[in-house]
């Protein structure tokens, strides 16, 4: 009962906490949106540990917290589905994600959802809606090495929610480092359904999607840091040639439909 992960946070209430924001938010996925999932029988496949999920981001919670969901849901035995809550009975209690530190601190819940495996690190780039410029907190890098030593970890390369800005090296350095499995996820309509913080509900109806591929091969012994950089952008679509430039007429048309990708905007 009293057992606790290696950030000290104690196992049973991180279990009560993802079961009743699971409860709480599966709707959010699965009846005022609608949340289309592809290749989820690869989350099945994986090790225990050492694993690292990388994708593009669209709201600060939400993507993540739909992450959890289909985890779960995979690890029951549901392929591309998030049918019948009932998988968050046992949820698996190794899963974490990259968020930053002022997110994570902003106010209480986001406090509260830390809890359920955030690891924070501070952003070397932007603070406070200000840019800056700062050395990288080896602490931060060696708590993600713990964190794939115990099990999964979610990150957003791009540190950021707006679409098409350049992957940051330090995810290609972890890879090197550490050598995980590599997983890309690609999500959408995440930004159309809720607020920036994915707290909010933004518009009901929407079709969500995250497709899970196939992880990625390195030779993380020679390769290079932009070679890895690359490899990411193409696989999460965040590679500049993923933009396409669409007529207004064909885009609004798209938008009344609600099928458009995430650069169509």
């Amino acid at each position: 009962m009293f057992k606790k992960n290696p950030f000290g946070h104690y196992l049973i209430l991180k279990k009560w906490l993802i079961r009743y924001l699971g409860f709480m938010t599966h709707r959010r996925y699965r009846g005022f949106n609608q949340l289309k999932i592809e290749g989820s029988e690869i989350i099945k496949s994986l090790p225990d540990k050492n694993v690292l999920f990388i994708s593009n981001h669209q709201t600060y919670f939400a993507d993540v917290v739909a992450m959890f969901h289909v985890f779960n849901a995979s690890l029951s035995g549901r392929i591309d589905s998030i049918k019948n809550v009932g998988y968050l009975w046992s949820p698996k209690l190794n899963i974490y994600y990259v968020a930053a530190k002022e997110t994570m601190k902003s106010g209480l819940l986001p406090r509260i959802l830390a809890y359920a495996g955030s690891i924070s690190i501070e952003r070397t780039w932007r603070e406070k809606g200000k840019e800056i410029n700062r050395q990288v907190k080896m602490s931060d890098i060696t708590n993600i090495g713990v964190a794939l030593n115990d099990g999964w970890v979610v990150t957003f390369p791009q540190g950021t929610t707006r679409p098409f800005k350049p992957v940051r090296k330090g995810t290609a350095h972890i890879i090197k480092h550490y050598k995980p499995i590599v997983i890309p996820i690609v999500i959408d309509g995440f930004r159309r359904s809720f607020d920036k913080k994915g707290l909010m509900i933004k518009k009901r109806g929407i079709l969500q999607s995250m497709i899970i591929k196939k992880p990625l091969e390195f030779d993380y012994e020679n390769e290079s840091i932009e070679s890895i950089l690359e490899k990411i952008e193409f696989a999460i679509e965040q590679h500049s040639s993923f933009l396409k430039v669409i007529p207004k007429e064909e885009l609004e048309a798209k938008k009344k439909l609600d099928v458009t990708r995430q650069w169509d905007y």
